[in-house]
C-alpha cells in the first residue's frame, strides 16, 4: 500500500477502494491464509484498544480536538485508520457489503429511534434521535 488515495481529495476514498487495496496488500505478502474472520476480528479489537489508549487519561475531549498537538492528531488518524482497514477487510472476507449494511443499519436506527413529535425534515433527521447519534 502506498498511502496515496489515487484520486486526490478525501472525497474520492471509497469502501471499494479500501477493500481492493487491502486485498492487494494481503495477496502481495501471502497473508490471505492468516486473514480468517476470527483473526481479523481479534486484530481489529487490538487496534480498538490502541485507539482507546489515546483517550484513556484525557477526560472529555471537545469536538475537533482543538488542544491536541499535531503529532497527537496524526497518531489518532493512524489508529482510526487501523480500525477502519481491519473492519473493511473483515467485511470483505465475510462477504458483507459494508456500505449497504451501514445504510440499512441507519434505516433501522431511524425506525427504532423516531424523531420526537413536531420534528421533521432532513435537517431534523440529521440531528439524530434519542440515542444521541450512536449506532446500536
Amino acid at each position: 500500500m502506498t498511502g496515496s488515495n489515487e484520486g486526490g481529495d478525501d472525497a474520492s476514498v471509497t469502501i471499494g477502494l479500501l477493500k481492493r487495496k487491502m486485498d492487494e496488500f494481503a495477496k502481495a505478502r501471502d497473508w490471505e491464509k492468516f486473514h480468517s474472520p476470527r483473526n481479523l476480528l481479534l486484530a481489529m479489537v487490538g487496534e480498538v484498544g490502541e485507539l482507546s489508549e489515546i483517550f484513556q487519561w484525557k477526560g472529555e475531549v471537545p469536538r475537533g480536538i482543538p488542544d491536541w498537538k499535531e503529532e497527537e492528531k496524526t497518531h489518532l488518524g493512524e489508529e482510526l485508520s487501523d480500525v477502519l482497514l481491519y473492519l473493511v477487510r473483515l467485511s470483505d472476507v465475510c462477504g458483507v457489503d459494508l456500505g449497504k449494511a451501514a445504510l440499512r443499519k441507519l434505516d433501522l436506527n431511524a425506525l427504532k429511534y423516531p424523531l420526537p413529535k413536531g420534528k421533521g425534515g432532513d435537517a431534523d433527521a440529521d440531528a439524530g434521535g434519542s440515542n444521541n447519534g450512536e449506532a446500536e
